[in-house]
């Protein structure tokens, strides 16, 4: 090579590669593309979240309750439902009868929570929230001056269920009226803070005082009820016809489905067949008691689905996660109910700070979230040996329960028109709370039994 060419080739840069800059470029401008269409499925999901908690604005929505008094409304009942579980012995003595029997007390509870759920929701579609919330005080209240004279067993349990009832009436206002996943998180935080402190705190009432005192725990709600219905004054309900025997086959499905752990074959026989009926009940009326806009709605099924899957996860670990600490870790009484109750607490606030994130997490995410926190709890409490990793194979359970309802709840909301929000509400709720039901049955069978 002459100098004159050399100097020339260090003078002169070499010429750049146009092809593998052009891929590259089309490598970026592919990688942004899929940035932005990331960015815009989130933001669409964010969009659809705030329409979901603003649909019903119009004339069915009231000004927004401070959710501190939706809590109160709410939670109180979760405590009235956990607090038997360490008394049934002092129940069944007081009423004369077995532990076995006095069990009946938890069943008819959880049978009329999930039944009650939808049904008072329709009401509230209906008539209002001024109605809903009269008629679910008058429950809460003789239900539960019932339960404190009651004499005998079968008394006892019409209270009970009346407890229920109104119960379930209150948690239908206090959802429809949380408007969006950071509210019903605080909601569902409640919900989890007092179900946890439950049973502690009916122990310690029946000692100071009785069992009866025990069972009043959940009317404490109604002190609620005077500000919430201030607030809702003056709203208009939604009117339209109410569709009995679509709610009749409801709650038989729903009874049939709570019996199946205990009583299989006659209950799958019993509610193979009212989903028949059920089914062609919906065919003839698609606007009844379970609109068919909501069993076409991939949203709202799939978090129904998953939303009564880890409460069912939850509800069971919740029963089994005592006998195996004491089995596998050879914990003492106290340290299980100790260990329990700071681990369900914690789980509850994490679950909050899941619901004040939804929106900007987006559906996906959080569902991801929620799938693999309970997958995890399933996994350790099978295999775990520690005291320690079954306490927070629990606390995961209810971290994926309690999150599911304060998040899956608004999404199933947001499915429907505003005109069926209260409904899809109540159908979320019965989901959830069969899973109350289930999970009770499938730990006597896996373990208890």
């Amino acid at each position: 090579m002459s100098s004159t060419t050399a100097s020339t080739a260090l003078a002169a840069p070499a010429e750049p590669d146009v092809e593998p800059t052009r891929e590259r470029d089309r490598g970026r401008g592919r990688g942004r593309g899929r940035d932005r269409g990331r960015d815009r499925n989130r933001e669409r999901e964010g969009n659809q979240e705030r329409e979901g908690e603003r649909k019903g604005e119009g004339e069915h929505t009231p000004p927004q309750v401070p959710v501190i008094w939706l809590a109160l409304l709410a939670a109180p009942v979760a405590a009235g439902a956990n607090a038997p579980v360490l008394i049934l012995p002092d129940m069944a003595r007081s009423l004369g009868v077995g532990t076995a029997t006095a069990t009946w007390m938890v069943t008819a509870f959880a049978w009329a929570m999930a039944a009650g759920t939808p049904l008072l929701a329709a009401l509230l579609r209906r008539y209002g929230f001024q109605p809903l919330l009269r008629l679910s005080t008058a429950l809460v209240l003789g239900g539960t001056a019932l339960v404190a004279l009651a004499p005998w067993l079968p008394v006892a349990l019409v209270g009970r269920v009346g407890q229920s009832l109104g119960g379930a009436g209150l948690v239908a206002a206090a959802m429809n009226l949380a408007g969006s996943a950071r509210r019903m998180g605080v909601i569902s935080s409640g919900f989890g803070v007092l179900g946890a402190a439950g049973p502690l705190l009916g122990a310690t009432l029946t000692d100071a005082v009785s069992w009866r005192l025990a069972f009043g725990v959940s009317a404490v709600a109604v002190l609620a009820v005077p500000v919430v219905a201030r607030y809702t004054r003056g709203t208009k309900p939604g009117g339209g016809g109410f569709d009995a025997r679509g709610a009749a086959l409801l709650i038989a499905l729903a009874t049939s489905l709570i019996l199946l752990p205990t009583a299989p074959l006659p209950a799958l026989t019993a509610a193979s067949l009212t989903i028949v009926v059920l089914a062609l009940h919906i065919r003839r009326r698609p606007e009844g008691f379970v609109p068919v806009q909501l069993l076409r709605s991939p949203l709202f099924l799939f978090s129904a689905a998953l939303g009564g899957t880890l409460s069912t996860t939850y509800f069971t670990l919740l029963f089994t996660v005592p006998s195996l600490l004491r089995d596998r870790a050879d914990w003492s009484k106290g340290a299980i109910g100790t260990g329990q109750l700071v681990t369900l607490l914690t789980a509850s606030a994490l679950s909050w700070l899941l619901a004040a994130s939804a929106v900007r997490l987006g559906r996906t995410v959080v569902r991801a979230v929620l799938i693999t926190v309970g997958a995890a709890a399933i996994t350790t409490a099978v295999f775990a040996t520690s005291g320690v990793l079954l306490l927070l194979a629990a606390g995961a359970a209810a971290f994926a329960a309690t999150g599911a309802n304060a998040t899956l709840s608004m999404h199933a909301a947001s499915a429907p028109t505003p005109s069926h929000r209260p409904t899809a509400i109540g159908l979320f709720a019965l989901s959830y709370q069969l899973g109350g039901a289930f999970g009770p049955g499938v730990a006597t069978v896996l373990v208890l039994g």
